[in-house]
């Protein structure tokens, strides 16, 4: 049977809520029935029409939509909440005491108290709270991950990681483009800028591939954009409980770069090296040996592929593939059984690592570059 999805946020002219909907759709285990896609009614209303949603379905703000769906008999079976970062833990509070499993962009929140909370009431209630890291989605990450956790590449010594983009080159706030605006927006994106946006995704892919516990981080944050009040451009030292450092560059005025995402882990026996922008391909170098690539579907390639090697898998299998499994949480949250499989996918407990991460970036830089304790 298909689960019943809501979304909120997403509405016309948003970019996220779109591949969160394609991504749903994919494995055919959701059904889009509810939303409240945008705070301005007339929009709300418009994307529910253009959408295919009902209009008694449609809501014009999500307490609204919480409420009503809970007392359905065929309410929702879980929301997705696809809006700005400020109106994220409001949008989950909201769910989780209506009962209503919650799959979340990330980051999880604008502050670590609000975080805290989150994984508090998750705790309460017993509801599956999924974070979209998409990356975490991607075969050969996974596939990096086992190498590691098997030893393959001995004890870690260093990770680096650099997200790379150029969109906000120019200053895309100032002419019209809504997701420039509000990520640049300090009321809306939180204390971080780029170090928020595509920052967590480099320091959640670091510690999901090495399984590092993170000690503490060192940070240069500027803002190259005039009158930008956001970072944009983000230089942060790793520091991990188990003696192993790292290295993160997150930039979104990297002219050149769209999607620059690139995990390089060096250990005792080996070293591993992923690149988004090839994301079939895992290069693994074992000390005093060639270098390996490894193929997504290849021989000896133990994590499972959709589909065959040599026809490419990315960004919308791999965010697909969080949904699938998301889905199935929550068939299992539903009937009150449990897989026994081993749950890979990145829960609340990940955000508020993500947000502690950001909080301690911004007050390393604003301190001059000082080393500051996750």
């Amino acid at each position: 049977m298909r689960l019943k999805l809501g979304m909120v946020g997403g509405g016309k002219g948003a970019f996220i809520g779109g591949i969160h909907r394609i991504a749903a759709r994919l494995d055919g285990h959701w059904d889009l029935v509810a939303g409240a896609f945008s705070s301005d009614p007339e929009r709300a209303a418009q994307s529910a029409a253009e959408l295919g949603i009902a209009a008694q379905r449609s809501y014009d703000s999500f307490a609204a939509m919480a409420k009503a769906e809970a007392a359905r008999p065929d309410g929702i079976d879980a929301v997705a909440i696809v809006t700005p970062n400020h109106l994220h833990p409001p949008v989950a509070t909201a769910f989780l005491r209506a009962g209503i499993p919650v799959i979340c962009d990330k980051p999880l929140a604008t502050t670590v108290e609000d975080a805290e909370a989150l994984v508090k009431l998750v705790a309460e209630t017993g509801l599956p709270f999924i974070l979209t890291q998409t990356y975490t989605g991607y075969p050969m990450v996974r596939e990096a991950r086992a190498l590691v956790a098997a030893g393959r590449i001995g004890r870690v010594r260093h990770v680096q990681v650099e997200y790379l983009q150029d969109w906000l080159a120019m200053p895309a706030e100032s002419s019209g483009n809504k997701q420039a605006a509000w990520r640049t927006d300090p009321a809306q994106s939180g204390p971080g800028g780029c170090i928020a946006d595509i920052g967590t995704h480099a320091f959640n892919l670091a510690t999901f591939v090495t399984g590092l516990v993170p000690s503490a981080v060192l940070a240069d944050l500027t803002a190259f954009g005039p009158d930008r009040a956001l970072d944009d451009n983000a230089a942060i030292l790793l520091r991990f409980g188990e003696g192993a450092k790292g290295m993160i560059w997150a930039s979104q005025v990297a002219p050149g770069a769209k999607n620059g995402l690139r995990i390089r882990v060096a250990g005792e026996a080996g070293g591993l090296l992923w690149d988004q922008e090839r994301p079939d391909d895992l290069e693994f170098t074992p000390v005093g040996k060639p270098t390996r690539t490894l193929r997504r579907g290849g021989d000896g390639v133990l994590t499972p592929a959709r589909l065959p090697a040599g026809h490419p898998e990315g960004y919308l299998e791999a965010f697909a593939t969080l949904y699938a499994e998301a889905a199935g949480q929550v068939r299992e949250f539903r009937n009150g059984t449990k897989s026994g499989r081993d749950i890979v996918l990145p829960t609340v407990s990940d955000g508020l690592a993500g947000m502690r991460f950001i909080v301690a970036g911004v007050r390393s830089n604003e301190e001059g570059g000082i080393w500051v304790r996750l």
